[in-house]
């Protein structure tokens, strides 16, 4: 038998109520779900992919000239690339370059320079050194082919990545599977600060911390690798300030680089081939992470670290299964 519904006028207006507000419920999220994708890859970069010859580990960008650098793996290979922003490849060095790990540049009012972290175990090993754009060695901290002790600021193990700020003072994360699992900061002339972290789960401790950034509000990021989850500390003092492990769950993050307004973290996520776009919060409380959106990459492209042109909000992401450096463009 059928049912026959006969809805009064006050009824009738209800259900028409209720489909509006659920027409307008979907369009809501579907214009919010729209906004939300941030950025979009630019297929044409690099021009000239073949010079990637090797594992490309990680990627630093100079914004201020508009130059992108590479660090890449690999036997009778180039260690360090540099291309121009729009993807024409300029030159690369070699020298004293064994196995880099992470790489940064730093930009002052007389010039630039290249800071690498270097995790081999050969004669230049275990060390973080500082090269002009061109690849002269200015500087070496560590001490070459030695692996360190976590009771020696200056004596690194694997060091993971450094982050430089425009004074000169330095962040190290060391190290990357060593004996080392700390946070070191450095002033311009190379002298200790503060030192922070030792090998655990515990606050303040590490498993393999792996990147390191710095926010406008002087607060450093530290991707905890081993422990799934991102700490923070006051730049100043060294002083723990919270710690995110919501957004991490099914790998941990591998790479910390903010937005260039600051307003989102960056994060990329190796095992799981993704790009994780969380919400920064701005001063106070670091709460929990908010997962704003996020970038699949294909199967075995293992993103490793990324950089961000702080100029144009472009992101570099070296890709050590795919080996190539891939650029997202912000839309």
């Amino acid at each position: 038998a059928s049912v026959f519904f006969d809805p009064t006028p006050m009824e009738f207006e209800y259900y028409v109520f209720i489909l509006y507000s659920q027409v307008l419920k979907a369009e809501y999220f579907s214009a919010w779900r729209g906004e939300q994708q941030m950025f979009k890859l630019d297929i044409g970069w690099p021009k000239t992919p073949e010079h990637f010859t090797g594992q490309t580990f990680c990627v630093a960008v100079d914004s201020l000239h508009g130059l992108v650098y590479v660090g890449q793996r690999g036997d009778n290979v180039p260690k360090i690339l540099v291309f121009s922003e729009e993807g024409y490849f300029l030159h690369s060095w070699n020298d004293t370059v064994e196995m880099p790990h992470g790489i940064f540049v730093w930009n002052t009012a007389i010039g630039s320079s290249v800071w690498i972290t270097d995790v081999g175990t050969g004669k230049y090993g275990h060390t973080v050194k500082q090269y002009s754009p061109l690849g002269k060695l200015m500087q070496v901290l560590g001490t070459p082919g030695n692996a360190g002790s976590s009771l020696i600021p200056l004596q690194f193990d694997q060091p993971a990545e450094i982050f430089v700020e425009e004074t000169g003072e330095i962040y190290v994360v060391d190290g990357d599977g060593g004996m080392n699992n700390r946070l070191l900061k450095l002033s311009d002339d190379y002298k200790e600060i503060w030192l922070t972290g030792t090998n655990g789960s515990g606050i303040g401790q590490f498993k393999i911390p792996h990147s390191v950034t710095v926010d406008a509000f002087g607060r450093v990021w530290v991707a905890d690798r081993g422990n799934k989850r991102i700490q923070v500390f006051d730049k100043v003092t060294g002083e723990w300030l919270g710690s995110w492990s919501g957004c991490f769950s099914e790998d941990g993050p591998y790479s910390v680089r903010f937005t260039a307004d600051y307003k989102y973290l960056i994060v990329a996520q190796l095992n799981i081939n993704r790009l994780a776009i969380l919400a920064a919060p701005p001063v106070g409380s670091i709460g929990d992470c908010v997962m704003v959106h996020s970038v699949q990459l294909a199967n075995e492209t293992k993103p490793h670290l990324v950089d961000v042109d702080m100029r144009s909000g472009a992101v570099y992401v070296a890709e050590i299964g795919a080996q190539q450096v891939q650029k997202y463009v912000p839309l």
